[in-house]
C-alpha cells in the first residue's frame, strides 16, 4: 500500500552534523537488561529496530570508565579497547539496514555503584551516592581534567566501533554533566560551581571536546533533562533549563530533550497520556536552529505529524513504542496502520533493567528473543502439518496463539465462553487508568479478522465431551485463572480465619461490578503489583471508605520495577485511601478485620464491612484435568496433544500469557529444542 501523503513529512531526511538520518524516527537510548553481558542479543535487538525503519538506533547509557560502573545493572560498556568488538556488533546490525548507530556515553558519578570495579565513586562534591549507603568523593581540578579525557577517549573508541552519533548525556540525575549543573548537588565554590555560568562549564567543555575528537565524522548529540520535576530546587523548564539551552544552543548537532528522573520520563499510561512531555520541551526549538528530538510514548502517526508541523520537535523519539513494535516506521510508511502493535504503556519492558534480566514486552513477545531464539516480530515459519487446532479461551494467551498460528497458516478454531473477547485484558482495561491495555486485545483481533482460516466462536462454553466430539488434532487451553477467595497467597498458606462471617470480594467481583454496598472496605494485598491499587482507587471513586493493608513497606511494592510505586502511593493518598503497611490480615468478622504487625506481632482491629482479597489466583484447569484423565478417549478422538498456556498453566503477567501463546504457536511441529531452548552468552575459558 502506498504511503498516505499526510505522513510524508515523517520520512524526510534530517541532517545531524556530518551524518544524515533517512527519516524522522529516532530510537532514543533505553535500557534493556542485555548490554555488555549479552552483546549478540543486544545487537540483534537493535538491528531489528533498524530493519523496522528507525533512522537512528541508540544504545542505552554506556559506561566510559571503571569508576562509572553501575553493577549489578547491565548497561553498555566502553572502558577500553577490549569493549570495542562488543559494541561493533550493534553498529554492524544497525548499518545493515541503512540506519545510524548512536551511543550514549555516560559517567554516572555519584549514581555509580562501582561494586564490580571497586573504584571510589566521584562527584562534584563530597556526597552520598544516589542509591547506596556510601559516599562519592569530591572531584578536584585534576579529576575533572581526567574525566574529560575519559569521555574524549570513549568517543574515539565509539567511532572505531562504528558509531555514527555520540551522545553527551546530561539527564535523569545519572551523569556528571547534569550533576555539575544541579544547584542541589553542586555546591562548589570554584570555577565549576556557584552561578550557572560556572556550573555549565563542564557540560560545555565535554561537548566541545567530543566535537573536536569525533565531530568531523560523527554527529554529537546532547541529551538534556529540561525539568527535574523538583520545583524551584531543581532545573525547571521555565527556569534554568531555558538559560542552559540558550547558552549552548548551536553547540551540539542535535538536542535530545526530556524530563527527569526516569520515573517521570517513562510514566505509564495509567498516569500520563501520549505526548505528555510537550509542555516541558516545546521551548527548546525557539532557542536553537539545531534539530530537536523528544519522547512521549508516541504511537499515533497523526500525533507525530502534529509535533513536527507545530514546531515542537524535528524528530520523533521513542523507546517503549519501538520495543512494542520495531517496525512502527515501516508500517506507517506502507500505510499498514492496523498492523501497528501500539505500546500500552505498562512498563513491563523497564522491569528487565530493574531485575537485571533481558527485557520483555507485553505487546511484542519476540522482544529479547531475536538472537537467542531467532524470533522475528514480523516473520514466522509456515506450518509444517495439516493439523487443525482448537484454542479454548480468547484472553491474551488464546488470542496470541490463534493469531500466530493463523500467521503460520494453520486452521484455527477459537472458542470463547463469553460474548466478549480479551479475557482478563478486557476486564482489567476497564479499571482506572488501564484503558490503553485494551490494545493487547485490539491488535490481535484486527489481525485475526484478516485470516479466513481462523474462526471465532463466542458464547461457547465447552465441556470435555464437546472437545472430544470435535476431533481436532491439537487442543490448546487458554482458560485463564480465578482470584482466590480464601486469602491463600504469599502471607497465608491456609484460609484466613473467619471469612465465612465476612463479606468477601475478589478482583473478579469488582471487575464484574459486584461491589460492596457500604464501607469501610479493606483491600488486602499480598500480590504487590498493580491490581490492589487500582481496585482501591475504584472503590474510592464509588464513594466507599477504603483501607489498603499490605505486609510490604509500601503499597504495590513490586511496581518499583515499573517506576510506578511513587505515583501509585501518591494517588492512593490523594483520593483518600488509608494505607497501612507491614501488616497482614489474620482474621475477619462481619464488622472488622484483625491485622498483625509484621515486625512486632502486635494485633489490632480495623473496622470493615467488606474485605477485598488480592492474594493469588488459581488456574481454570478443570477442562484440562477432565481431558487428560481419559487418554484413551483422546486417542480415539484423534487428539494428539492437549496443552495449557497462559494463566491456565500458571497465573502471571499479561506479558507472560502473550508470550506463552506465541511460544506455543512458534514451537508447534518444530523439532525439539532441548532442555535449554535458546542460545546463551557463555564466557570463554582458556588454560593459563
Amino acid at each position: 500500500m502506498a504511503r498516505d501523503p499526510r505522513y510524508d513529512i515523517l520520512f524526510e531526511p534530517v541532517k545531524i552534523g556530518p551524518v544524515t538520518a533517512k527519516n524522522r524516527f529516532f530510537q532514543v537510548p533505553h535500557c534493556n537488561g542485555m548490554g555488555h553481558s549479552h552483546p549478540h542479543a543486544h545487537a540483534a535487538m537493535r538491528g531489528m529496530k533498524a530493519e523496522g525503519g528507525w533512522a537512528v538506533v541508540s544504545t542505552e547509557e554506556c559506561e566510559i570508565h571503571p569508576s562509572s560502573d553501575v553493577s549489578p545493572y547491565i548497561e553498555a560498556r566502553l572502558w577500553d579497547d577490549h569493549d570495542i568488538p562488543h559494541n561493533a556488533l550493534m553498529c554492524e546490525a544497525v548499518h545493515k539496514h541503512g540506519s545510524l548507530a548512536a551511543i550514549e556515553l555516560s559517567h554516572n558519578g555519584p549514581a555509580s555503584s562501582n561494586f564490580y570495579s571497586r573504584e571510589v565513586p566521584i562527584g562534584p562534591v563530597h556526597q552520598m551516592t544516589r542509591y547506596y549507603p556510601f559516599q562519592a568523593r569530591a572531584m578536584d581540578r585534576e579529576d575533572i581534567r581526567t574525566y574529560r579525557r575519559w569521555h574524549r577517549e570513549a568517543a574515539v573508541r565509539a567511532r572505531k566501533a562504528g558509531f555514527d552519533i555520540v551522545y553527551v548525556y546530561a539527564g535523569h540525575d545519572l551523569s556528571l554533566p547534569i550533576h555539575f549543573l544541579q544547584r542541589w548537588r553542586n555546591t562548589r565554590t570554584d570555577e565549576y560551581g556557584g552561578p550557572l555560568e560556572n556550573r555549565i562549564r563542564l557540560f560545555r567543555e565535554v561537548i566541545e571536546e567530543t566535537k573536536e575528537a569525533v565531530g568531523d565524522t560523527c554527529g554529537v548529540v546532547v541529551r538534556f533533562a529540561v525539568d527535574e520535576m523538583m520545583g524551584p530546587d531543581g532545573i525547571t523548564s521555565d527556569g534554568e533549563a531555558r538559560d542552559i539551552v540558550a547558552m549552548l544552543a548551536e553547540l551540539p548537532d542535535l538536542w535530545d530533550v526530556n524530563v527527569s528522573d526516569w520515573k517521570y520520563d517513562s510514566q505509564t499510561s495509567r498516569f500520563k497520556e501520549e505526548g505528555y512531555q510537550e509542555s516541558f520541551v516545546k521551548f527548546v526549538k525557539t532557542l536553537t536552529t539545531k534539530p530537536v528530538v523528544g519522547v512521549g510514548r508516541f504511537t499515533s502517526p497523526d500525533t507525530m505529524v502534529s509535533q513536527i508541523k507545530r514546531g515542537v520537535l524535528d524528530m520523533i523519539g521513542a523507546a517503549r513504542p519501538s520495543i512494542a513494535d520495531p517496525f512502527l516506521p515501516k508500517k506507517i510508511e506502507e500505510g499498514r496502520f492496523e498492523d501497528i502493535r501500539e505500546c500500552i504503556g505498562c512498563n513491563i519492558c523497564i522491569t528487565g533493567d530493574n531485575t537485571i534480566t533481558p527485557m520483555r514486552c507485553t505487546q511484542n513477545p519476540t522482544m529479547g528473543e531475536e538472537w537467542r531464539k531467532g524470533w522475528h516480530p514480523e516473520i514466522i515459519p509456515a506450518r509444517t502439518s495439516q493439523d487443525r487446532i482448537l484454542v479454548v479461551g480468547a484472553g491474551p494467551a488464546g488470542l496470541e496463539a490463534s493469531r500466530a498460528l493463523g500467521a503460520r497458516g494453520y486452521e484455527v478454531h477459537l472458542a470463547e465462553a463469553t460474548t466478549d473477547l480479551g479475557g482478563r485484558v478486557t476486564r482489567e482495561s476497564k479499571l482506572p487508568g488501564l484503558a490503553a491495555w485494551g490494545r493487547v486485545r485490539d491488535y490481535r483481533m484486527q489481525q485475526i479478522e484478516k485470516m479466513p482460516h481462523v474462526t471465532i466462536y463466542r458464547d461457547s462454553l465447552l465441556t470435555a465431551e464437546n472437545v472430544l466430539e470435535f476431533g481436532f488434532e491439537r487442543v490448546v487451553l487458554a482458560t485463564g485463572a480465578t482470584w482466590r477467595r480464601d486469602g491463600f497467597g504469599r502471607s497465608h498458606h491456609k484460609p484466613i480465619l473467619g471469612l465465612s462471617a465476612a463479606q468477601v470480594f475478589t478482583p473478579d467481583d469488582l471487575m464484574a461490578e459486584r461491589m460492596p454496598s457500604t464501607g469501610p472496605v479493606v483491600v488486602y494485598d499480598t500480590e504487590d503489583f498493580y491490581m490492589a491499587g487500582v481496585l482501591a482507587e475504584k472503590l474510592r471513586k464509588a464513594g466507599l471508605e477504603t483501607i489498603f493493608v499490605t505486609p510490604s513497606d509500601v503499597a504495590s511494592a513490586w511496581t518499583s520495577n515499573t517506576l510506578e510505586v511513587g505515583h501509585i502511593n501518591k494517588r492512593l493518598r490523594a483520593v483518600g485511601v488509608k494505607v497501612i503497611t507491614h501488616h497482614d490480615v489474620v482474621a475477619a468478622a462481619a464488622d472488622h478485620v484483625e491485622i498483625s504487625c509484621g515486625y512486632s506481632g502486635e494485633t489490632r482491629q480495623v473496622a470493615a464491612k467488606a474485605l477485598v482479597l488480592v492474594t493469588s489466583r488459581l488456574p481454570n484447569e478443570a477442562l484440562y484435568l477432565d481431558l487428560v484423565a481419559a487418554p484413551e478417549k483422546l486417542k480415539d478422538a484423534g487428539i494428539k496433544a492437549v496443552t495449557r498456556i497462559g494463566d491456565c498453566l500458571a497465573p502471571g503477567f499479561i506479558a507472560h500469557a502473550v508470550y506463552h501463546g506465541h511460544r506455543y504457536a512458534r514451537e508447534l511441529d518444530a523439532p525439539p529444542a532441548g532442555e535449554v531452548p535458546f542460545k546463551r552468552h557463555l564466557p570463554m575459558v582458556t588454560v593459563p
